[in-house]
Parts: structure tokens; C-alpha cells; sequence
């Protein structure tokens, strides 16, 4: 069994959705959640669910919101050791969505993540758990030069490093770290943020993407086609279409949790592309970041949706 160690967000996610046609500057009737999320988080718990052996460690407040999230990890078979500064507030993210689920703004009170910096990597327990890992996930809600030390560590470690974008404005803290980074998993807002470009074909990313130092990744762009590439490979995939989206959040973690455990178990990246696809497909249908029926067997049966990738 592949055991994952995942250095990033742990937080609380509120939701607000908008139950008709939204009003800007106008009170719009709706209904709110609040659920334990991060884009690290999101994909320890589906990686877990999944059968993989998941250690986590993020930064966490002493309050009821950090109990919020053990209890989520706790839940999905996480093993969870936080940083928990007692005096602090654990991180949150704020969104309002549409009524179809797709985001109209959000507010991200993170200032709990600059604390994870990179002297906390030289704490003998984490430099234990990189050791014991098989591969390294982490995300763009740590500092910029955490993250290139993450990379340093990885790379003297020889493990195999992922990662996930989280957003424009915090995927470029992932720049000095790219050469380290064997998959990056982004959207093509964040490709953009990354590369200073932009495409008419998401076929074109992984030759921008390569250009700046990266080894691998997936680039998704919402319903559309999405595309991964390794250093010699490149395949593109259209997603099955999905009739009843309760909620958009969390499809990206969950892309790159498929996609990270089909690659864990020795898949191509075409397969890889299908199985990402796959765990997408079945978050969008829950109105949770990370669905509690994904496993095995239900991730197995939605491939017979997903079509063959093709290899470009």
C-alpha cells in the first residue's frame, strides 16, 4: 500500500448557494454549509477512501474549527498531525456560488498558513514522515519558500512530488519549485498565472508548462477537455457529462486524488486522466468538497462512463 504524506491546507470551507437568478448588490435568498475543506485535505480524505495510508500536517488554530477538521480526518481514515498553535484561528474560505454551483467570490483568511515555514520541515517527526512516504502532496496555501524546501527535501529524498495550484494568485508561489514537482494539478487559470500565456487548445499547456521546468501535470478547464502530460507523454480526455451537479467544489482535489492513485498504482497517464475523471465526477454529484461514498468500487463503476484518453 502507498503511503501519501500531505503538507497543506486543513481548514473550514463555508458555502453559500443561491437558490434563483443572482442580484448583484442585492440580498439573494439561499442556504449556507460549512464543512471541513482545503485542497490538501480534500485530497488526503479522498486518497484514503480510495485505500491509501494518509498522513496530514497543516497548521490549526485551538478552536472548534480545528476540532471540525479532526474530526473530518478522523472520519475518512486520516492520520492527522497538525501544527496547532493554540492562541491562533484556524484558516477558513468564504464562497457564494451560484445556483449552479459555479463560484461567484470568495474570501480566504489564511494568515495561519505563514507560520508553516520552512524550519518546520527540519522538525525530526515531519523529516520521519517524508522519509516514510512513498509520495509527497502538498499545495499552494503554504509560503513560497516552504514550498521550494519541500521540493529540496523531496528530491534528496527521492520521492515522487505532487501538487495542487489551489488558485491563480497562489499557484506562482509554486515557481521556484517546479523542476522538483512530478505533477502539478491546475486549472487553465492557473496555467496562465504560471506561465504568462495563454492557448486556444488546452493541447498547447504542456508545452508552455514544460518550458518553465515542470515535469508533469493535468490542466483541466471545467466541463471541457482536460489534458496531462508527463516529461516524454502527453493524453487529453473529455470528461463524461454529469446531468445532476450538486456542487463544483472540491472536483479539482478530487481529479488530482484519481489521478495521484491511479499513478500510485503503477497506471499509465492515460488510465491515470480516466480514473482523475472518474473521482470528479463522483464529487460534483455530492453537495460535499469530498464525496463519502467515494471508494474502489464506486470510482470503478463510474469509468465504464469515461471514455478511452487519447495520447497526443
Amino acid at each position: 500500500m502507498n503511503k501519501i504524506l500531505v503538507l497543506g491546507g486543513a481548514h473550514i470551507d463555508r458555502r453559500g448557494m443561491i437558490e434563483a437568478e443572482t442580484v448583484a448588490g442585492a440580498s439573494n435568498p439561499g442556504s449556507w454549509m460549512e464543512e471541513a475543506g482545503g485542497g490538501g485535505f480534500n485530497a488526503a480524505r479522498n486518497l484514503a477512501r480510495l485505500g491509501f495510508m494518509v498522513r496530514i500536517i497543516a497548521p490549526r488554530g485551538g478552536d472548534s474549527n480545528g476540532e471540525t477538521v479532526a474530526a473530518a480526518a478522523l472520519e475518512a481514515g486520516v492520520e492527522d498531525t497538525p501544527f496547532t498553535f493554540l492562541d491562533r484561528s484556524t484558516p477558513s474560505y468564504t464562497a457564494i456560488l451560484e445556483r449552479d454551483g459555479n463560484l461567484v467570490i470568495a474570501i480566504a483568511d489564511m494568515d495561519l498558513y505563514k507560520l508553516f515555514t520552512p524550519r518546520r520541515l527540519r522538525v525530526r517527526a515531519v523529516r520521519d514522515a517524508i522519509m516514510a512516504s512513498d509520495i509527497i502532496l502538498c499545495d499552494a496555501n503554504l509560503p513560497d519558500d516552504t514550498l521550494r524546501a519541500v521540493g529540496v527535501s523531496a528530491r534528496a529524498c527521492e520521492k515522487m512530488l505532487a501538487a495542487i495550484a489551489i488558485s491563480p494568485a497562489k499557484a506562482v508561489r509554486l515557481k521556484a519549485a517546479l523542476p522538483d514537482i512530478h505533477m502539478l494539478f491546475m486549472n487553465e487559470a492557473e496555467a496562465r498565472a504560471l506561465t504568462g500565456t495563454d492557448v486556444n487548445d488546452v493541447r498547447e499547456w504542456p508545452r508552455h508548462l514544460r518550458a518553465i521546468g515542470l515535469r508533469g501535470g493535468v490542466i483541466t478547464s471545467g466541463a471541457r477537455h482536460v489534458v496531462a502530460f508527463s516529461e516524454k507523454e502527453t493524453a487529453i480526455l473529455h470528461p463524461p457529462l454529469i446531468e445532476d451537479v450538486q456542487d463544483v467544489t472540491g472536483a479539482g482535489d478530487a481529479m488530482a486524488s484519481g489521478y495521484l492513485a491511479a499513478i500510485g498504482d503503477g497506471k499509465s497517464i492515460g488510465e491515470a486522466l480516466r480514473h482523475g475523471a472518474a473521482a470528479a465526477a463522483i464529487t460534483v454529484q455530492s453537495p460535499y468538497a469530498t464525496a463519502t461514498e467515494l471508494s474502489a468500487a464506486t470510482l470503478n463503476a463510474m469509468l465504464a462512463l469515461v471514455p478511452s484518453a487519447e495520447m497526443l
